[in-house]
């Protein structure tokens, strides 16, 4: 487990134990903040945007292309955003703070990305 911090796009922090080994989406189901995840974890909706912290950014393995390329269509994306689907929780990861940004129209990121792979 690792206690992380989360913090919504209006301010409302969640410090919570997240099980190892789940991604950050599917840890975060039973909470309030329950990231939506409407592909099911498959890089295809961007509907699990997460913004770190630099230096915990830093520590991670960087992006694939293909998440990188689903996170161009994300709305408020910053150079620490990642896809929640794709960051596997550990207890290296005590004390992470992740930003939830303001939800975006999914449905049209959804289409975009589609768009971009035909």
């Amino acid at each position: 487990m690792a206690k992380m911090t989360f913090i919504t796009h209006d301010d409302e922090v969640h410090s919570v134990d997240m099980e190892n080994g789940l991604s950050i989406m599917e840890a975060s189901k039973p909470f309030p903040f329950a990231l939506e995840g409407a592909c099911g974890g498959e890089m295809g909706c961007a509907t699990c945007h997460v913004i770190l912290e630099q230096d915990w950014f830093d520590r991670l393995p960087p992006p694939s292309e293909q998440e990188e390329a689903v996170l161009d269509v994300a709305f408020g994306i910053t150079p620490t955003s990642r896809l929640g689907c794709q960051v596997r929780v550990d207890s290296a990861m005590e004390g992470m703070v992740v930003r939830l940004p303001e939800a975006l129209d999914f449905a049209a990121a959804v289409v975009a990305n589609s768009n971009d792979q035909s």
